[in-house]
């Protein structure tokens, strides 16, 4: 039998009659998949411990009516820790002087999923911050030679913003999925989390060109990331609602020592699960991480997140030497060799009743 939630601190409780209305919205997002600015507003504002365990008990079914008590595993290898960006929140943002920069060389890239491969790795996850140094010839041709060695995996890319162009020469290279969180839904917001020039329309429209390419597209955006507001939650489930993704990637926010919002506090964990659930109830089918943030804001978090409905993990497939230098935020684990920490997330979700599987796992439209 699946072990309790690990214990949490409960949220400020809510009246009983806001409570019921809550958890009339949580049926009709199960329902309807759907809900208006209005509703998400009062869904997000201040939800009881009660609520949270009511939307986690409902996603939880959803979850495994999908995909049974399965939960897939991605091969996470960050090749790059350059970045010409200057996002506020990001450890390695360009102005970040102490930040530890390297490079993967393709055959460094191609060895990682050798090891992985090995390990029953089906998804091998490229991300990097957005370095100029691999241009669209470049990871064109790291796509290929992936897909020639491991034609039954899938290749997702997780590299910024690039023209429709060039995802569509990835695409046709072999990559399956792209990964791009948009961070917020609203204009002002994301100006006050990016460098001026960066912009939520164009983050917009390059999630466009990826559906519209044909690429397994994901979101995503932080919880709690600074001057955020309830209002922005509400729009980011929104436009999640709307876009229609085929993965969410959602995490607390989590500060880095040399960035601007160093002393800002952490996202709250408690939001991240109950955002988790709701994404699960109005998606049911996206393929929804259990992010290495959540697992670092708190220890058990990563299998709170399963249990409120996600379905995938990231591993760190990364050479252990250069994984310290891709620190996105403080804390972030690097250290251990991939096939302990493989059997450590195999026995851990076994203990609350779930199994990880050697498995594409692709979206079920794509798989269809």
């Amino acid at each position: 039998m699946p072990l309790p939630l690990i214990s949490e601190r409960p949220l400020p409780g809510a009246p009983a009659d806001v409570t019921g209305a809550r958890r009339q919205l949580i049926d009709r997002l199960s329902a309807d998949g759907r809900l208006p600015l209005g509703d998400w507003e009062t869904l997000l504002s201040s939800p009881s411990q009660e609520d949270r365990a009511y939307a986690r008990d409902r996603a939880a079914e959803v979850a495994r009516s999908q995909f049974g008590n399965r939960v897939f595993v991605r091969g996470l290898i960050e090749f790059s820790s350059h970045c010409r960006q200057d996002c506020l929140y990001c450890g390695i943002r360009k102005s970040n002087r102490d930040a530890e920069r390297y490079r993967l060389s393709p055959d460094e890239i191609l060895a990682c999923c050798a090891e992985g491969y090995r390990l029953g790795y089906r998804t091998f996850v490229l991300q990097s911050g957005e370095d100029a140094r691999y241009t669209t010839e470049v990871v064109t041709d790291i796509v290929r030679r992936i897909r020639a060695a491991y034609p039954d995996c899938a290749i997702t890319l997780s590299i910024g913003e690039r023209s429709r162009a060039a995802y569509q020469q990835f695409f046709d290279a072999g990559a399956n999925r792209f990964l791009l969180r948009h961070e917020t839904a609203d204009s002002e917001h994301y100006d006050r989390l990016h460098p001026a020039g960066r912009t939520l329309e164009s983050r917009l429209a390059c999630l466009s060109d990826l559906k519209e390419i044909g690429f397994q597209t994901g979101a995503g955006f932080m919880v709690g990331s600074p001057f955020q507001t309830v209002n922005h939650l509400a729009k980011d489930l929104v436009l999640l609602s709307e876009l229609r993704p085929h993965m969410v990637g959602i995490g607390p926010f989590l500060p880095h020592h040399r960035t601007p919002f160093a002393d800002q506090p952490a996202g709250s964990v408690d939001l991240t699960l109950f955002i988790l659930s709701l994404v699960r109830l109005m998606l049911p089918t996206v393929l929804l991480p259990s992010t290495t943030a959540l697992g670092t804001a708190r220890a058990g978090a990563r299998e709170s997140g399963i249990q409120a409905g996600a379905n995938v993990v990231m591993l760190n497939l990364s050479p252990p030497e250069q994984r310290p230098k891709y620190l996105l935020y403080d804390n972030k684990p690097v250290s251990g060799e991939v096939v302990e920490m493989t059997e450590a997330v195999r026995r851990s979700l076994g203990r609350i009743g779930y199994e990880m599987v050697v498995d594409r796992g692709d979206h079920p439209e794509a798989a269809r």
